[in-house]
């Protein structure tokens, strides 16, 4: 989220104070691990009546997680991150009747589709137990179509579906409509409100949240992955920014960089909201061939609607032809790796970003098996100096982006590489370093110098501390003997 993230335009001072005060651990620097007199770290969560949502089921999964981590600090770390989603972003109500969820991102008072997906799926095996909670997913699967026919080309939304922008993005040149905080189209902002209805639909059988409404937008987001094709024409979507940073704006008056027209989905902006430099982002139609297959599931099953089911599985079935003859690269050692991004022209770009979908993340979101050989030799590659953004400390060793500038590590690459291991070592790894570095704050941040976590940014980031609650979930489902360690 390049450009408010930079530089916290849309972080309201009424927000940021709030959250401050409730989490006095927050600071751009270094804070020590103060002790209560009994030696145990004191809970930066928000006293309960602050807390913008609470779900029984929630609580009761932390307390039988956190009994069987034997590390104080990781114990302590889930019990902050695991919840920080419910209790500091969600913002529950009605609207025409039926729940409306509106999710901001942490620092910053919009709802990235993305974010807002990732942040609550962390909670979704839990909806079968807490009525509550099912309202908040209903909710946020309601907003989110909602936002979808606002502009499905929009990657954030604001909370007033009528108000202009609050941030920066006001001022770009792109068709900017009412209710849109930001337009930089990312081809996985629709993939992943596609993965949160699947895993709702599975974790419940609840098709309340499937309506007409809902229909309308998938049907609008199908349409425009189609339309971002771009077999005819360029399609309509263009979008300048006025701003010194290149991966701000986009190239020959905002269509972007030249492609061959070859059936892969054209994604403007990566999933870190920099643009792409080739415009065939892998990682994204990857994700996308497996969000398709999952909304066909949610449209045969949820609505019995077996004609939007065979759209979505025929455009998947498309990608994935285009992505196997044309998303592949050589790995300079006689081998083949998936490319991070392509033109059809047969240039393609090698290197990882640390926002999800990536190359090293695949697993995470359904779009390789995590044994998948191509992507086992795809992800050792990524997490090498083969790739640019790949930063070896003496705080810690991952992978960041362009976005924060090179030797800036994201946690969020750690939690992936850990949550994407075949072995014990290597996780046990990823655990120590998300145990120092996080700077004294007990919650992960969007990324830290490598070489000193002081040196942080965004204290207040939902999405990556959700992700540290699914690692820790993730290896009391694999790996429950490492729990039992201390690092």
């Amino acid at each position: 989220m390049q450009m408010p993230r930079r530089a916290i335009l849309a972080a309201g001072p009424a927000a940021l104070c709030s959250f401050a005060l409730c989490s006095p651990a927050l600071s751009s620097g270094t804070v020590g691990l103060a002790r209560e007199g009994s030696g145990r770290l004191p809970t930066r969560r928000p006293p309960l009546a602050e807390r913008r949502f609470t779900s029984r089921a929630v609580e009761r999964e932390i307390a039988r997680v956190k009994a069987r981590i034997a590390d104080p600090e990781i114990a302590w770390l889930f019990e902050n991150c695991y919840p920080n989603t419910l209790d500091t972003t969600v913002h529950a109500g009605t609207v025409d009747g039926k729940p409306d969820t509106f999710v901001i991102t942490g620092d910053i008072e919009a709802m990235w589709l993305r974010d807002s997906s990732a942040q609550v799926q962390t909670y979704v095996h839990l909806a079968p137990q807490d009525a509550n909670l099912r309202r908040m997913f209903h909710g946020v699967i309601q907003r989110q179509a909602r936002c979808i026919l606002i502009d499905s080309y929009a990657n954030a939304f604001m909370a007033d579906p009528t108000a202009k922008s609050n941030l920066g993005a006001i001022d770009d040149l792109t068709d900017m409509k009412p209710g849109v905080a930001e337009r930089k189209w990312e081809l996985d902002s629709l993939c992943y409100p596609m993965r949160l209805a699947h895993a709702y639909w599975t974790a419940t059988r609840d098709p309340a949240p499937f309506d007409a409404l809902w229909a309308e937008s998938m049907a609008r987001a199908v349409a425009t992955m189609r339309e971002q094709q771009r077999k005819n024409d360029d399609g309509p979507y263009r979008f300048e920014r006025v701003n010194r940073h290149a991966t701000e704006t986009l190239m020959l008056k905002g269509v972007g960089a030249p492609t061959r027209k070859v059936g892969l989905i054209h994604s403007m902006f990566r999933p870190s909201d920099d643009a792409c430099t080739l415009p065939f982002l892998i990682p994204s139609n990857l994700f996308a061939v497996a969000a398709l297959r999952m909304l066909a599931q949610v449209h045969a099953e949820a609505r019995h609607d077996n004609a939007a089911a065979t759209d979505c599985s025929a455009l998947a079935d498309e990608v994935e032809r285009a992505l196997h003859a044309h998303g592949l690269m050589s790995d300079g050692q006689g081998g083949q790796v998936w490319a991070f991004e392509v033109d059809g022209f047969g240039n393609a770009i090698f290197m990882d970003d640390a926002n999800v979908p990536s190359l090293s993340a695949l697993p995470l979101i359904g779009a390789a098996a995590s044994n998948d050989p191509l992507y086992r030799h795809t992800r050792a590659l990524a997490w090498s100096t083969r790739n640019p953004y790949f930063f070896s400390g003496t705080a810690a060793d991952g992978i960041g982006g362009p976005h924060k500038g090179l030797g800036m590590i994201w946690p969020m690459s750690v939690m992936a590489r850990a949550m994407t291991a075949d072995n014990d070592a290597e996780i046990r790894q990823c655990l120590g370093w998300l145990k120092t570095t996080h700077a004294g704050s007990g919650f992960m941040h969007e990324s830290f110098w490598k070489d000193d976590p002081a040196r942080f940014s965004r204290a207040w980031f939902a999405w990556a501390n959700g992700l540290f609650g699914d690692l820790i979930l993730d290896l009391d489902r694999r790996r429950p003997t490492l729990l039992a360690e201390r690092f």
